[in-house]
């Protein structure tokens, strides 16, 4: 099993990302597995009737409004980054928070590196499958690379509103 970053602390990975028909049919009836959005659809009661957890990964191109037209939900999301040059992935988790209200797991994978963390959580992710070449404990530190931030986003309010309430509280 690989590492995991989940919740600003290091895990083992028990999940498994599946990405073919072979993939699939090679997984374990028990073992929790990743499916793809397009499995997902064409699937979905079969993968529920599975004694493992099924999740779904949604690629660059996929719309996260698809995973809400009926329930239930997969209890992890996870979302794809092929390049870390490709920023869709961050407006996918804030559209799952923000305006789809999805509370469970939302897990950046693909090319996922220690310099994009901060600004993953804040969009909404809070489990990262970091690339093969970073070192989880050293990414660890990048959650404190800044300790304020002037722009609202899916873990915080913008500054002005924040000091506001303080100072209304405070009154």
């Amino acid at each position: 099993m690989s590492t995991l970053i989940k919740n600003r602390q290091i895990v083992q990975d028990q999940w498994r990302i599946v990405q073919s028909l072979e993939d699939y049919a090679a997984s374990a009836p028990d073992e929790s597995i990743v499916v793809p959005l397009q499995a997902w659809k064409e699937h979905r009661n079969v993968l529920l009737a599975r004694l493992g957890k099924t999740g779904v990964w949604l690629g660059p191109a996929d719309d996260p409004a698809e995973l809400f037209a009926s329930a239930p939900l997969p209890e992890l999301i996870a979302v794809h980054f092929p390049a870390f040059t490709d920023g869709r992935g961050y407006s996918t988790a804030r559209l799952l928070r923000e305006r789809h209200g999805f509370r469970g797991e939302i897990r950046a994978i693909g090319d996922v590196l220690r310099d994009t963390l901060f600004d993953l959580a804040r969009c909404g992710f809070d489990a990262f499958a970091l690339r093969a070449d970073q070192d989880a404990e050293a990414a660890l530190k990048a959650f404190d690379d800044f300790s304020e931030v002037y722009q609202a986003a899916a873990d915080r309010g913008p500054l002005f509103a924040r000091r506001s309430a303080a100072a209304r509280s405070a009154a």
